[in-house]
């Protein structure tokens, strides 16, 4: 079950009704006042999904820390109890996915390379250092319309994927059709370095690269909490920082990774991204 499979498990879980979920516990309804429960640890008064016991001086809200109150559990626990009591609460199985699409990477084309280059040097501060060995191993290339193709590849260094780049006026980015962001990442060429920093894009990662060369950096090809060979990294033992943009939905998936995999650390950008940051230290 993914990360948010888990949260949808858990909503789900905090929305069964107390009366439901009490009788379950052992507990008896007053007769007096349908508000009031009697529980091995004191009266209850319920309002909606929130109760208190007035005995321990203690409340809670949902269903899961009406669990964890009265039997005494942890949150897993308590999500496991209530799953053996509740099997519908689960959620459905889910439906096998259509089968991928072929990849389809956009041709070279050499001609365009002059104004690529130029916009990737002149105007997103790259080092074209860092560049030239992408353009020598085709991990980096210009297509018919001048975008800027990044490879992704796999681990025995396969296309699976390209993050394209507009270099015109009006910004544009988006990914090569039949791109699997899960079998493979954006990496510039260089060995397996113990410190490795996640980005959310091509140019994110060539920044970050800039601004820390001891480290490698990769692109997940957008802020995503848990690529499918980010536990390949972890099983090398590699000590991986989360480098998502400093923005909601860049802390947002940063927090959702490092709950997936607790050995992962955050590195924020000073700015909003890293080619902000290297653009302001030109």
């Amino acid at each position: 079950m993914t990360f948010w499979q888990r949260q949808a498990l858990a909503q789900r879980l905090r929305a069964i009704p107390l009366e439901r979920v009490l009788p379950l516990c052992g507990a008896q309804p007053d007769r007096a006042d349908p508000r009031k429960w009697h529980t091995a640890l004191g009266m209850l008064s319920v309002t909606g999904a929130k109760f208190m016991n007035w005995n321990l001086g203690t409340g809670g809200g949902g269903a899961i820390d009406l669990v964890i109150h009265l039997h005494h559990l942890d949150f897993k626990g308590a999500v496991d109890w209530l799953v053996d009591q509740f099997p519908a609460a689960l959620p459905p199985e889910p439906v096998a996915p259509p089968p991928a699409r072929p990849l389809r990477l956009p041709p070279s084309a050499p001609g365009r390379l002059a104004r690529v280059r130029d916009y990737l040097v002149n105007r997103r501060g790259l080092p074209l250092a860092l560049l030239e060995p992408l353009l020598a191993a085709g991990t980096l290339y210009a297509d018919a319309r001048a975008n800027a193709v990044f490879l992704l590849r796999d681990a025995q260094s396969r296309p699976v994927g390209a993050e394209l780049r507009g270099t015109t006026a009006a910004s544009w980015h988006g990914l090569a059709p039949g791109s699997q962001k899960d079998l493979g990442c954006f990496a510039l060429p260089v060995e397996l370095r113990p410190i490795v920093v996640l980005c959310e894009s091509a140019i994110d990662a060539i920044s970050c690269c800039a601004l820390h060369p001891q480290h490698r950096c990769l692109s997940t090809a957008g802020a995503r909490p848990n690529p499918r060979w980010l536990q390949l990294l972890l099983d090398h033992g590699c000590e991986i920082y989360c480098g998502f943009d400093a923005d909601p939905t860049g802390d947002q998936m940063a927090r959702a990774m490092m709950a997936l995999h607790p050995a992962i650390k955050r590195l924020r950008p000073s700015q909003h991204d890293w080619n902000d940051v290297l653009r302001a230290q030109a």
